[in-house]
């Protein structure tokens, strides 16, 4: 198990790096435009989708929007403009979106009464948590893309390697000095302790980050206290966007989104955190921090 786990996070991380690196803008579109549909084929099980020919649906359904958004902004994704109004809305509703996630983990069981029932909220919880992170991971790779091809690729591994960090920091301080459960209804597994060392552990990450970098590593210089606040909130939401999986996992009465990668489950079970994490640090990396 623990062989199939490693190899499988080998071949994984070797496969973003070849695509994050390796591929221009439309390439790397499409890419990211299958990963989320795949996300939306397992997502289909928290909709109550379960049979293999109503997933296919849901998957069928994403696969055709995408490649028709793509077909019709191919000019634009070209030239590597995904910063426009209509993406600028996306990223910030998916901020309302996280707000609400966290009411309705923070009410777990009482909210699920509320959409448990409804197929509509289900899809529009799916959207609004896959389409924000395609919209924001594309902002981020491809930022100053015409000045600098990797510009946004230092920004975009900062983000992730920001969150799997900080995720290890509070992995490390929950098995130490874990006791006081932060969602037990959601995620029996996650303490306070834990989340804390976490937000410490990113804290430590972002000023590092800023001493040792190059001044325009994103294309300017950045204030060290803000940027160290917005990777610290970043991390926080990131914890967020695993309990809401969770959440939604436990009341679809499932134990992973899938098992398409061995030892590590679903899509979604692996960019989770992420998905919250992209859009919330992109919203205010390009609209607080640049301004």
């Amino acid at each position: 198990m623990l062989k199939e786990r490693v190899l499988s996070a080998i071949v994984m991380v070797l496969a973003v790096l070849g695509a994050i690196f390796g591929l221009s803008p439309l390439p790397f579109t499409i890419f990211l435009a299958a990963l989320v549909v795949i996300g939306m084929w397992e997502w289909a099980q928290f909709i109550g989708f379960k049979t293999p020919m109503a997933r296919a649906v849901v998957a069928s359904v994403t696969a055709s929007l995408f490649l028709l958004l793509i077909v019709a902004n191919t000019d634009y994704i070209m030239a590597a403009r995904f910063l426009t109004d209509t993406s600028a809305i996306i990223l910030f509703v998916s901020c309302a979106w996280w707000l609400l996630a966290l009411g309705l983990v923070v009410t777990y069981p009482k909210s699920a009464a509320i959409w448990e029932k409804s197929v509509v909220a289900k899809c529009l919880f799916g959207l609004c948590t896959l389409v924000p992170f395609f919209v924001g991971m594309l902002a981020l790779r491809f930022h100053n893309y015409s000045v600098d091809h990797f510009q946004g690729t230092y920004l975009l591994l900062y983000v992730c390697l920001l969150v799997w960090g900080a995720d290890s920091g509070a992995y490390f301080f929950g098995r130490a000095f874990g006791k006081r459960k932060l969602a037990s209804k959601v995620s029996p597994g996650k303490s306070w302790e834990g989340a804390l060392g976490g937000l410490l552990t990113s804290g430590i990450i972002a000023f590092v980050f800023l001493k040792l970098a190059p001044q325009n590593v994103f294309g300017q210089e950045l204030a060290t206290v803000p940027f160290i606040l917005l990777s610290v909130a970043t991390v926080a939401i990131s914890v967020l966007g695993d309990l809401a999986e969770s959440m939604f996992k436990r009341q679809a009465g499932i134990k992973d989104s899938s098992n398409l990668i061995p030892g590590h489950g679903g899509v979604l079970d692996r960019i989770d955190s992420l998905t919250a994490a992209i859009p919330f640090f992109a919203t205010f990396f390009f609209f607080v921090l640049l301004k």
